[in-house]
C-alpha cells in the first residue's frame, strides 16, 4: 500500500509538471494515436500458435529470470509481449526482441518505474491514456494494459516512419532527431532477440 501510494503521488506530480509546461513536450500527445490505442484497448485477448509462444517463452524466461524474480510475473510479461506482438491482421508487426528491449531500457522490467516526465510502468506510457480511454490511471502499473498500450504506440510510429525502426524509436521517446535511446534500444534487441526476431531487420546502432 505504501508503494502505491508513493507511486501515485509521483504520478500526481509529474501530471502537475507536464500539464503546465514544466516537462518536455511528448510525442505520446499525437491526436491520431487516441483512436490506434483505443482499439489496442477494446481488443483485449488475442490468439497465437501455442507451440511458437511456449518455444519463444522458453528463451526468453531464463534471460528475464535476473530482472524480475517473481515468476508469475516473468510468465505475464511474456505471454503479454508475445500476445501484443502477434496479433492477428496489425500491420506492421511488432518484433518480440524489439518491445522487450525497449522494455529493458524504458524500466528494466520495474512495472512501478515513473519516469521525470511522468511516463509509467514497463513501456514507460504517459498516464494521460488511461483518462482519455475511460480507465484508471493505476492500471498503468498492471503488466497487460501498460505492454497493450506501449505496443499499440510503438507500432503507430513505425507505421508513420515506414518501418525505420530507429526513427519510430525516436518518436516514441519523444527525442526524434537524436540517435542516443535508438542506440540503447537496438543494443538491448542484441540480447533480446529470439527465432520470431528473424524475419526482421536489425538496425546497426550507430548508423
Amino acid at each position: 500500500m505504501r508503494r502505491a501510494a508513493a507511486l501515485l503521488a509521483a504520478v500526481g506530480v509529474a501530471l502537475g509538471a507536464l500539464f503546465s509546461g514544466g516537462a518536455r513536450a511528448d510525442q505520446q500527445r499525437d491526436p491520431e494515436l487516441q483512436a490506434v490505442v483505443a482499439r489496442a484497448i477494446a481488443q483485449a485477448e488475442c490468439f497465437t500458435d501455442q507451440y511458437d509462444s511456449a518455444v519463444w517463452y522458453r528463451l526468453m524466461e531464463p534471460r528475464l529470470r535476473p530482472l524480475v524474480a517473481d515468476p508469475a510475473e516473468r510468465l505475464e510479461i511474456l505471454q503479454r509481449v508475445y500476445c501484443e506482438t502477434h496479433r492477428p491482421g496489425e500491420r506492421p508487426r511488432l518484433a518480440p526482441g524489439l518491445v522487450m528491449a525497449v522494455i529493458a531500457v524504458e524500466s528494466r522490467f520495474d512495472r512501478w518505474a515513473v519516469s521525470s516526465t511522468g511516463a509509467v510502468g514497463l513501456m514507460q506510457v504517459m498516464p494521460f491514456w488511461p483518462e482519455r480511454l475511460g480507465m484508471r490511471r493505476f492500471q498503468l502499473v498492471k503488466i497487460a494494459p501498460n505492454i497493450r498500450m506501449g505496443c499499440a504506440i510503438l507500432r503507430f510510429y513505425l507505421g508513420a516512419q515506414h518501418s525505420d525502426v530507429r526513427k519510430a524509436l525516436a518518436l516514441y521517446n519523444g527525442s526524434p532527431g537524436k540517435r542516443d535511446y535508438p542506440d540503447r534500444v537496438l543494443n538491448q534487441w542484441l540480447r533480446w532477440r529470439g527465432a520470431d526476431d528473424l524475419g526482421f531487420a536489425l538496425a546497426t546502432p550507430g548508423r
